[in-house]
């Protein structure tokens, strides 16, 4: 039982250790410049974008894309501008994260 009680510990310290070097990676790479996660604020919140995304089988890469190039269209007149300063895997973790988010 004890043993069962310290593998759960661990494993949600590893998850919400996870989650956290996901925000600060949307930090780091400025995301959050334009994002948050629970409100608009020039783009649109992670948790709207999970809750579009949600369910579609081409999600993570169209916005993998999206995070790489850019685009426009998609969430009103503002576009979103391309990200060359992060990499296809960073943009796969960012992406894994905000699909989380919902």
């Amino acid at each position: 039982m004890k043993r069962s009680l310290m593998l759960c510990m661990m494993l949600s310290a590893m998850v919400s250790t996870s989650a956290m070097a996901n925000a600060d990676l949307a930090k780091a790479k400025n995301c959050m410049a334009c994002h948050a996660v629970a409100n608009k604020v020039l783009g649109p919140a992670y948790k709207d974008v999970a809750a579009k995304y949600t369910g579609q089988k081409d999600a993570e890469d169209k916005l993998v894309g999206k995070v790489l190039k850019g685009g426009s269209g998609a969430w009103g007149a503002v576009p979103m501008p391309a990200n060359p300063q992060v990499s296809e895997a960073e943009a796969r973790t960012l992406v894994k994260w905000i699909m989380a988010q919902k």
